[in-house]
């Protein structure tokens, strides 16, 4: 520690302890009540400062963030608390949230991303079946522009829009077979070019 540190300790020392005396002399008459006063907000305190000093391990915890090397060709996305991988891509130039899911065999695109990426609705034909946890849905085929996650590009990708209820789209096994390497090490879904 330097002087400066010190110096600062000593007067955060002083200050609580005037505070203190001030708070006790105060409320003498209560001094029970008093004490679990402070007792209170003394845990307060305390959890505000461990928050503070884990904020990076709750953050990555309730909102994990991808890595991508795209000098590497590589793309790395953690474990989500709910113990699916998620990536955000760019479709047409817009962010789209997928959960990657080796279940599905196509990129599967609810209604409410195909609007956002630019495709026009009106225009898309649902002749198409798939099977989901719901049951069949009717599907339309579409060409997507551009699908990009970070500097890893595909253009002309195909992919399907749902037409049933869908809550987030799929990243299916059409697009992670563009991929020489899959792996799940260390918590993470590593995809490797």
């Amino acid at each position: 520690m330097n002087d400066i540190e010190i110096g600062n300790l000593l007067y955060l020392v002083v200050l609580g302890t005037a505070i203190t005396f001030w708070f006790v002399v105060q409320n003498r008459n209560n001094l029970g009540r008093t004490m679990q006063h402070a007792v209170v907000w003394g845990l307060l305190f305390l959890g505000v400062i461990a928050a503070v000093g884990m904020w990076g391990d709750i953050r990555n915890t309730v909102m994990p963030r991808q890595t991508v090397l795209a000098s590497e060709g590589r793309i790395e996305l953690p474990r989500a608390p709910d113990g699916h991988y998620y990536v955000t891509a760019e479709v047409n130039g817009q962010p789209i949230r997928f959960v990657v899911d080796t279940g599905a065999t196509e990129i599967v695109l609810s209604r409410e991303d195909a609007e956002t990426a630019g495709i026009a609705m009106d225009d898309l034909i649902f002749s198409g079946r798939a099977y989901s946890a719901n049951g069949p849905v009717a599907t339309a085929p579409v060409r997507l522009d551009r699908l990009a996650i970070g500097a890893i590009e595909d253009d002309g990708v195909r992919a399907f829009v749902n037409d049933g209820q869908m809550d987030i789209s799929l990243l299916g096994m059409s697009y992670l077979n563009r991929y020489a390497r899959i792996e799940i090490t260390d918590g993470a879904l590593v995809l490797t070019r």
